[in-house]
């Protein structure tokens, strides 16, 4: 079973990657961005709550991100040939949690792959999209400081899955097809 995490600040290409390596590989894909802005568009009770941190650039809580992810592991069908986390992990903690849910699964995670991007191309990338999908939270101000909690808070996940041997850093610029070409030959 490949269970692959994509991982890389706001911007810099990670849903984009994503399709390719899941029609690639077959894999299912976990984005809890948007199984967040799933739940605030239905307006539940949990999107309420998610909003009241995104909409300010903030992380949502670890258990409510956690809780997130383990239903929809507990519901994959048994012919699942892997899983692509996409937005998740995003502190240490989610990571151990991740970690031990996978392991007690029998589904260990392969690799979190880090697409590389610059702050400045992040930010052009993101101003672009915010200006094509209307999205609230591809305004200047929140991207600086989704930038910010990136740098501090997640940063670290990087180190965590370094010391267990499953880190592999992509260069994220360049054409969607050069970067999935670099991603291909480290997942193969």
């Amino acid at each position: 079973m490949l269970n692959i995490i994509i991982f890389g600040a706001p911007g810099c290409g990670k849903g984009t990657q994503s399709v390719l390596i899941i029609e690639k590989f077959g894999l299912k894909h976990f984005s809890t961005g948007e199984l967040l802005r799933k739940e605030i568009e239905a307006k539940t009770a949990l999107g309420m709550e998610a909003d009241k941190y995104i909409s300010k650039g903030n992380l949502v809580p670890d258990e409510m991100i956690i809780d997130v992810i383990t239903n929809a592991v507990q519901q994959l069908d048994a012919d699942c040939k892997g899983i692509i986390f996409d937005g998740f992990p995003r502190t240490v903690k989610q990571a151990e949690e991740l970690e031990k849910l996978m392991n007690g699964l029998g589904k260990p995670t392969t690799v979190l792959i880090d697409l590389q991007v610059s702050n400045r191309e992040l930010i052009s990338r993101l101003l672009t999209r915010g200006k094509t999908s209307g999205r609230s939270d591809d305004n200047l101000e929140t991207i600086k400081k989704r930038l910010d909690v990136y740098a501090t808070k997640t940063t670290p996940v990087n180190e965590y899955y370094q010391s267990l041997n499953k880190y592999a850093a992509i260069d994220g610029l360049g054409t969607v097809e050069e970067v999935f070409e670099r991603i291909e030959a480290k997942l193969r």
